[in-house]
């Protein structure tokens, strides 16, 4: 949030040309005031989206805040969102209390709006915001195992929180990858292509979406280079787990070389 105030002061000031302590102040003030109206109204429009009534103004203002919070590139905000709805899909079908995931999926991490500024995992963060609002056991419970890492979860509504925070997380495209786990995958790519015999080297392209496999054309002909690529493929498909698809793709080269003297 401070560094939203921050960028809309400085873009403000810049356009404006008048940079002096009082404009500064000023312009300040202001983007205060439209980070606090957007942080309110994006609270207000979450909550719409998933359907839950009752929080009160304070909250929906915490809620916001997420707005301007990412992990490992996904908005926090949507994620909220998406994983409230799909909490309430899963209680449906279960049987569980509906008001008591949706609610509780929304606010699940809510503790990333200040996690800042107070010591403390998010979840109990999140948890202890919830108690100070009045919010049921239930409520806070969902929320605090939401990752079982600071409480296992004792409720039917604290699993279905918890499993559909893991499907919002795990979704691909969802998240960004960090760059040493991008860099494994690739080797593991080039790994299982080179542990077959007649491989001479093989390359991660397409940032991992195709793997180009060049043999030795002594050891693969035409035929085993087709049955090369199926094998590869499904020892991916049995190894690895990757969002869409991979392509195999094997080349043989045969060079002919004469001189003529």
């Amino acid at each position: 949030v401070r560094r939203e105030v921050a960028r809309l002061a400085l873009t403000k000031l810049i356009l404006d040309g008048r940079i002096h302590p009082a404009r500064i102040e000023e312009v300040v003030a202001k983007a205060r005031q439209e980070v606090d109206a957007v942080v309110r109204e994006a609270g207000e429009q979450a909550a719409m989206e998933a359907n839950v009534h009752g929080l009160q103004p304070e909250l929906l203002k915490i809620i916001g805040r997420l707005h301007f919070r990412t992990s490992y590139g996904q908005n926090v905000l949507a994620h909220s969102v998406e994983v409230s709805i799909l909490a309430a899909t899963m209680a449906h079908e279960l049987g569980a209390d509906v008001n008591v995931c949706k609610t509780a999926a929304l606010l699940h991490d809510m503790g990333k709006a200040i996690d800042q500024e107070v010591e403390g995992p998010h979840a109990i963060i999140g948890g202890e915001i919830a108690r100070r609002f009045g919010k049921s056991p239930k409520i806070i419970h969902a929320m605090v195992a939401h990752h079982a890492t600071e409480s296992e979860p004792q409720s039917l509504e604290a699993a279905i929180v918890q499993a559909a925070d893991a499907i919002s997380a795990a979704r691909p495209g969802a998240r960004r990858e960090t760059i040493d786990l991008y860099i494994k995958r690739l080797e593991a790519l080039e790994g299982i292509a080179n542990s077959f015999t007649g491989v001479e080297k093989s390359f991660a392209i397409q940032a991992g979406r195709e793997v180009r496999i060049i043999v030795k054309p002594e050891e693969i002909d035409e035929f085993s280079a087709n049955r090369l690529a199926s094998d590869i493929a499904h020892k991916i498909e049995e190894s690895l787990d990757y969002p869409g698809q991979i392509k195999i793709c094997v080349v043989r080269e045969t060079r002919s070389v004469d001189y003529a003297r």
